[in-house]
């Protein structure tokens, strides 16, 4: 029945003239509250998730605005994700519904209300309703700067008098070093994500752009001596999970397939295809940069260690080249020289550190070649 009524109400507010669309107007009663909600198993879920809540009883409104949907339909997906141009757009539904979700699937759910005057909540409200029924409601997905979180951020620090407060527990912290921290269960996840992202991950993030970050700042604001927002409430505990181990998705599978391609790429064949293979993916780590929108993903100086170079190491190889491959293969030591210098500071440094050495020692093979040695 309540779903009804909010259904009858949302056509509603759509058949209503365009001047009166955002013109909802709130009574006395209503609040505007911030929900945090905690991570989930898929990956798309780890960092958890933003919305916001409008709910006035005195006019039987209580919905959430959810600027993190996204269809998986859209044709070209992956390709429109890697490039940047993967349209998210804002939905809404009813608070009940809401919660039903993440009671379902055992996530937790916070809850802020914001102190807002009747003014500001008005001014929430009517920009939500602007943005949901234009074509603001479609938005182009950045990673860290235009995501669920940060477009809420964004509409409340708008209708507010000072700024939200940067204080939380990540401020200090690089942009890389806060998404790792996140990624503990995701092991080959966490592996792809720290190779493709490029420099601009090791700044220090000087923007909340994770749930957990915002709901934090939020916490800490005080605008004219006053809190922005009441103490969070949790409406929502999350179901304690046992956390099994997967070998499969750990770095101990990785570790046993580096062991394996050491001993593999004893046969020529083998190391040529895994050089062949290593140098296209560098090939994509310096190109991509042009092509896609991501900034997260350019100037990534990953591609020294998974280097196009390879590529021309593999070219050489069939050319017989044999003075011009041991060149390239100093050349490519060097390169893995400056970057495990440039990468000393940085979290994944342990991760790549088996890659590193599995390179280095098809390099060094390459390098003490002979008629002795075993080919296919």
């Amino acid at each position: 029945m309540r779903s009804t009524l909010f259904a009858l109400l949302l056509l509603t507010i759509c058949f209503l003239p365009f001047t009166a669309k955002a013109q909802l107007e709130l009574t006395e009663q209503a609040k505007v509250t911030l929900l945090t909600c905690g991570p989930g198993e898929e990956l798309y879920s780890t960092f958890g998730h933003t919305a916001i809540r409008i709910a006035d009883y005195g006019r039987g409104l209580d919905i959430v605005y959810n600027f993190g949907t996204f269809d998986f339909s859209t044709p070209n997906f992956y390709l429109k994700f890697v490039k940047g141009d993967l349209h998210y757009f804002v939905s809404v539904t009813s608070y009940r519904e809401f919660l039903q979700e993440y009671e379902y699937y055992g996530r937790s759910v916070q809850e802020q209300e914001l102190l807002l005057t009747q003014q500001q909540k008005q001014n929430v409200a009517n920009e939500l309703n602007n943005i949901l029924l234009s074509d603001r409601r479609f938005y182009t997905y950045k990673f860290i700067d235009r995501n669920c979180t940060t477009m809420v951020a964004d509409i409340i620090a708008a209708n507010i008098e000072g700024t939200i407060s940067d204080e939380t527990s990540d401020k200090g912290k690089t942009n890389r070093e806060i998404i790792y921290s996140y990624l503990g269960n995701h092991f080959y996840e966490n592996l792809g994500i720290n190779l493709i992202f490029g420099y601009k991950t090791d700044k220090i993030s000087d923007k909340l752009f994770l749930p957990q970050e915002l709901l934090e700042g939020i916490s800490n604001t005080n605008i004219n001596g006053k809190p922005l927002a009441a103490q969070a409430e949790l409406v929502n505990a999350a179901q304690p999970k046992v956390k099994s181990f997967t070998f499969w998705n750990s770095f101990y599978s990785y570790a046993l397939a580096i062991l394996l391609l050491m001993w593999l790429t004893r046969y020529k064949v083998i190391r040529l295809s895994y050089m062949a293979i290593t140098g296209l993916i560098g090939l994509f780590f310096c190109t991509v940069g042009f092509y896609s929108f991501h900034d997260e993903i350019s100037q990534n100086y990953n591609a020294l260690l998974i280097n196009p170079l390879f590529l021309l190491l593999v070219i050489l190889t069939f050319a017989g080249k044999t003075k011009a491959v041991k060149t390239l293969c100093y050349i490519l030591l060097a390169c893995f020289v400056v970057y495990i210098l440039f990468m000393l500071n940085k979290p994944h440094l342990l991760i790549v550190l088996p890659l590193l050495a599995l390179n280095t020692t098809i390099l060094l093979r390459t390098l003490r070649i002979s008629p002795s040695t075993k080919s296919i």
